[in-house]
This record gives C-alpha cells, sequence and structure tokens, in this order.
C-alpha cells in the first residue's frame, strides 16, 4: 500500500503490517483514504482527532444555516375593517419575525362569483406591507382559494447602520432643542 504520513508527506509504499508497525511506533492510527486506486493509499493519522474535527465542522454547518418558515393566514372576502386589521397585524408579527407568510382567501358557495373581491383584499395587504415585505408568488385561485405569497425584506447591513446613526442625529437634534 502507498503510506502517507502525519504531514501530508509521501512515505512510499509499505506492506500492510509494515505500515501497521510504523503507525504504532507513533501511537497513531493507520486510516485507508483510497481503497480503490492501485495500490490502496493509506494515512497516518489521530483518527479520534479527524472524527472530532470532522463533527465540528458539521455542528458549525448547522448553526449557521438558516430554517425558512412559512406562516399562513386566512381571510374571507366579507371580511370586516377591523378584522381585517388585525390579521394584518399578525401578518406583520410573523414578517419581522423573519418567516414568510402564505395569505388566503377562501371563498364558500357564491362568493366564487366575486373573486375579484378576494383580489383586492391581497392588492390591498401587499400595497400597505410594501416596505415590510416583497410579493414571491402573486395571486393565484386554485379551488376555492386564493394564494398570495409573501417574503419579508432583506435589509442590507451597511443601510442598517446608515439607519442608526441617522436615529442617533436625530434624538441628538430632539435633545438640543429641549434645552
Amino acid at each position: 500500500m502507498r503510506l502517507i504520513g502525519v504531514d501530508g508527506s509521501q512515505l512510499g509504499i509499505f506492506a500492510t503490517s509494515d505500515a501497521q508497525r510504523i503507525a504504532d511506533d507513533q501511537n497513531l492510527d493507520l486510516v485507508e483514504v483510497a481503497p480503490g486506486s492501485d495500490p490502496p493509499v493509506c494515512r497516518i493519522m489521530d483518527y479520534g482527532k479527524y472524527k472530532y474535527e470532522q463533527d465540528m465542522k458539521a455542528k458549525k454547518a448547522r448553526k449557521h444555516q438558516t430554517k425558512v418558515e412559512i406562516k399562513e393566514i386566512k381571510f374571507r372576502p366579507k371580511i370586516d375593517t377591523h378584522d381585517y386589521e388585525t390579521k394584518k397585524k399578525h401578518v406583520v408579527r410573523f414578517l419581522t419575525a423573519g418567516a414568510k407568510v402564505k395569505v388566503t382567501i377562501m371563498f364558500r358557495g357564491r362568493e366564487m362569483v366575486h373573486a375579484e373581491r378576494g383580489l383586492a383584499i391581497l392588492e390591498r395587504l401587499a400595497g400597505e406591507l410594501e416596505e415590510l415585505a416583497v410579493i414571491e408568488a402573486a395571486p393565484k385561485l386554485e379551488g376555492r382559494n386564493m394564494f398570495m405569497l409573501i417574503a419579508p425584506v432583506k435589509k442590507d447591513p451597511v443601510k442598517k447602520a446608515d439607519e442608526a446613526e441617522d436615529d442617533e442625529v436625530a434624538a441628538e437634534a430632539g435633545t438640543e432643542d429641549q434645552e
């Protein structure tokens, strides 16, 4: 087998017993890294340390990934203004938490004839939330339901810093006016 040392240097071609003896002399493990090659390639390494490092890399990768959550809110075409405002507040709360929102208009019976009322509600909601959200999927009628998918707007970190500075300047100007 071809043997690779701890530092990555090629030590040459050895018999299996000789390679195992060299690894044992260094108190390390002999690990086969390319069994399909001719001759097979083995490496001398601390296998426990290698597995630990692999686990830490995987844990770090999982830590930095984001899971997108989709919340759903349901409206009716004959919704009253107070009910609309309450449900809109729920949508705003979901968006500020970073979740996508699936807005559904449910039609029953003869309400299907007036699908434009449902479309008007979705367009009104999208218009009122345009600074918080972007429409990811336009309103679409499927069966007795009309759907629209909206996602939160991504803010640039540079823009956030500029806005924070502007807020501080405005706050300082406000305190000077009071004196």
